[in-house]
């Protein structure tokens, strides 16, 4: 009997191995994040002069890292859900198409606040 070469099952251990090791990641990542925001709390309070900008580009980096890797979860969550390897193909490429249009705007965004926090150090002080 002739197999179906379009067909790509993941054998069940396999798959479960897989969502395991997300599910690892996931957890490290939550520590990460964890260990990140006191890092950038940290950093908030010895920059008393530009706080207000401190806190405003450690918060859009904050928000931008988790989206980015809440993406990357679910781009493997769709990967370990694909019927066949041109439905992965896919959905890499929707995602990487993706992932370089949001990485290009956060650049964007982040280095236009960066602009503004140099500025406003630079300022003289009395001056808004």
């Amino acid at each position: 009997m002739a197999q179906d070469r379009t067909s790509f099952d993941i054998p069940p251990d396999m798959r479960r191995m897989a969502e395991q090791s997300v599910e690892q990641a996931r957890q490290a990542f939550d520590g990460f994040i964890a260990a990140a925001h006191r890092t950038v709390s940290t950093i908030e309070e010895q920059a008393t002069s530009a706080q207000a900008n401190v806190r405003d580009m450690g918060q859009k980096a904050m928000t931008y890292a988790e989206k980015n890797v809440t993406t990357s979860f679910e781009f493997a969550q769709k990967v370990l859900q694909a019927k066949d390897l041109q439905e992965i193909l896919q959905i890499q490429s929707e995602f990487v198409r993706a992932q370089l249009q949001t990485l290009a705007q956060q650049a964007q965004d982040l280095g236009q606040s960066a602009a503004k926090a140099t500025m406003d150090a630079a300022r003289p002080k009395g001056m808004t």
